[in-house]
């Protein structure tokens, strides 16, 4: 692209001089084209690149994402070639191919497609990132395209290939059914759907049954995204598959079940990853739901300062932790990080001086060096149990998955009391009303006082793709609106999510966590003493300076990290509190 794209650009008064020789700099500094270059500096617009090549050369511009792309053109070219090339072929008349493509000039491009293809090459210019979003919609990735290829496989096959059970309850071959789940192509497609999942960095995998469809769908960064919309005829063999991976009862079909799998992937990079993976099936009206989450250790990330803590309230985290007893409440959703925050705790503490133990419902990751336990209630083995066994281990710090009842929170403040640090969850909406949670449960106030020493409070946000957000204008009155100061609200930068190829076209890859960390001080001990509400107790919080999570997404936002509407849609106003 190089000087052409420079003296256009100079000639249509877009850039000068001085911009065009720094963004050759950026460009041979970060290994980027010129006109990646130019555009992640902020001197135009992907758009105002492309109309102008189109107006000095001619050719025609077009948005791709208004455009349709024909299925025919995108089978003459390889997708590696679309990414190299950044082109998108689009339609094919005869002899000729339409190309969209980013730079039009480079006439090697445009020699080697048509040599390959054997047709006339006619350009179209597009946006980078147009090309980008449509090389990811037509073509998909790797895995995606091999799963497309085996259910293509599947429906050109024999039908004696795939054996299909009949619904009816108490009338099915378990032979048969699994006779069909070793077929090849059946095991092919699961396989195939796991490694897709843990290279696009999904959590969850569902399998769902409905009446004339059976979808697939992955929890990519908290938000639920379709993969797959599959013929019935797949939901027997696919999900009895997966149950017999994860040693699951197929003959059982009425009643939830849970199993496990673990399984080595291949990267693209040529490295194995071995992740875990939790199997939950449950029975619905056209069959059983089975939900997959991946237990990725990769993803889990033990080092404090990377999980979204602010500087005081990190300061106040690691104070509560390094204390010789009491009980550190991690509280929020599911789903909010809990876990994540409560083993980066206890790995920041491991050490072999100390005798670390916990207790699980189920043991998520194994952290070498502390000993984990694995809650079986149906024998008997509860977190309470559990948390009095512990106490004849000779324990230093202890974790407990859950308070959920008296008699596990009991245990725990009575572990507290005699010179142990306990690390524990429960599920409240901010950190102040955890001390209520406690006394519903029948704890009196005079032993959460003594005893709660810290209590975080927490939700996950989405994290703006770096490669693609954009500023977003938002009036002074509405960045005040949501807790921004009138001085901050007038020069704070806030960006919005775009989508490209590099998040799934989603505008955000990755998440961080919001934190609110209360300290239980001594004016706040004598509150939880005289029955204070959570109100007044988060009230007093923030007078000694707690970060609530609206104020932690706020930083998140100043900072360029995430997006208004994310932190909106997990935290209120302080004020509606």
């Amino acid at each position: 692209m190089g000087s052409n794209l420079g003296d256009i650009l100079l000639k249509e008064k877009l850039l000068d001089s001085k911009q065009l020789e720094s963004a050759k700099e950026f460009k041979k500094k970060n290994e980027v084209s010129l006109g990646s270059a130019i555009i992640n500096l902020g001197y135009i617009s992907e758009e105002e690149m492309a109309q102008a090549l189109s107006h000095q050369l001619g050719y025609p511009y077009i948005n791709l994402d208004q455009f349709e792309v024909y299925p025919d053109a995108v089978e003459l070219l390889p997708v590696e070639i679309a990414k190299k090339y950044l082109v998108m072929p689009i339609h094919r008349i005869r002899s000729f191919l339409t190309l969209a493509m980013v730079d039009p000039t480079n006439l090697e491009v445009i020699e080697d497609i048509r040599f390959r293809t054997g047709l006339s090459v006619q350009p179209v210019i597009a946006s980078e990132s147009g090309i980008l979003n449509a090389i990811n919609k037509y073509y998909g990735s790797s895995d995606s395209l091999r799963v497309k290829q085996v259910l293509d496989d599947i429906e050109q096959a024999d039908d004696t290939h795939v054996k299909i059970i009949e619904e009816e309850e108490e009338d099915y071959d378990i032979e048969e059914l699994t006779q069909s789940t070793e077929e090849a192509p059946i095991i092919t497609l699961v396989n195939t759907t796991f490694i897709d999942a843990i290279k696009k960095g999904a959590s969850d995998i569902h399998f769902e049954p409905y009446e004339k469809s059976f979808r697939l769908r992955y929890r990519l960064d908290g938000t639920l995204f379709e993969m797959m919309n599959l013929d019935t005829k797949f939901k027997n063999p696919v999900v009895s598959r997966v149950k017999i991976l994860a040693n699951m009862d197929i003959a059982e079909k009425r009643l939830p079940q849970d199993g496990r799998i673990k399984m080595r992937a291949k990267m693209e990079n040529g490295n194995k990853k071995e992740v875990d993976m939790r199997v939950s099936s449950v029975p619905g009206i056209f069959g059983e739901k089975v939900v997959v989450r991946i237990l990725d250790k990769e993803m889990l990330k033990l080092d404090l300062s990377k999980l979204g803590f602010e500087k005081e309230s990190m300061e106040k985290f690691k104070r509560g932790i390094s204390r010789p007893w009491g009980i550190i409440l991690v509280t929020g959703p599911t789903g909010s990080g809990k876990t994540n925050t409560l083993y980066s705790g206890i790995s920041n503490l491991n050490s072999t001086e100390k005798n670390i133990m916990t207790a699980e419902d189920p043991v998520e990751y194994h952290i070498p060096g502390i000993n984990q336990v694995n809650i079986k209630e149906e024998i008997g083995l509860t977190f309470a149990n559990s948390l009095r066994s512990f106490l004849r281990q000779d324990p230093d710090i202890m974790l407990v998955g859950e308070m959920r009842d008296y008699d596990t929170v009991d245990v725990a403040i009575k572990a507290a009391l005699t010179g142990h640090l306990v690390f524990s969850t429960v599920h409240t909406n901010d950190a102040a009303s955890s001390i209520l949670r406690l006394v519903n449960m029948g704890v009196e106030p005079f032993l959460i006082a003594d005893s709660v020493v810290l209590v975080v409070a927490q939700r996950l946000v989405r994290r703006l793709c770096k490669k693609c957000r954009e500023p977003h204008k938002i009036s002074p009155e509405a960045l005040e609106d949501i807790g921004f100061s009138p001085e901050e609200a007038k020069k704070v930068k806030v960006y919005k999510p775009v989508g490209c190829s590099d998040c799934n076209n989603t505008g955000y890859k990755g998440r961080v966590a919001l934190f609110e960390v209360m300290e239980v001080t001594k004016e706040i001990r004598d509150m939880i003493l005289n029955r204070a509400g959570s109100k007044e107790i988060k009230k007093k919080a923030m007078e000694q300076g707690m970060f609530t999570l609206r104020q932690s997404g706020l930083f998140k936002i100043k900072d360029g990290i995430t997006s208004v509407e994310e932190v909106l849609r997990e935290t209120i106003k302080d004020t509606e509190v």
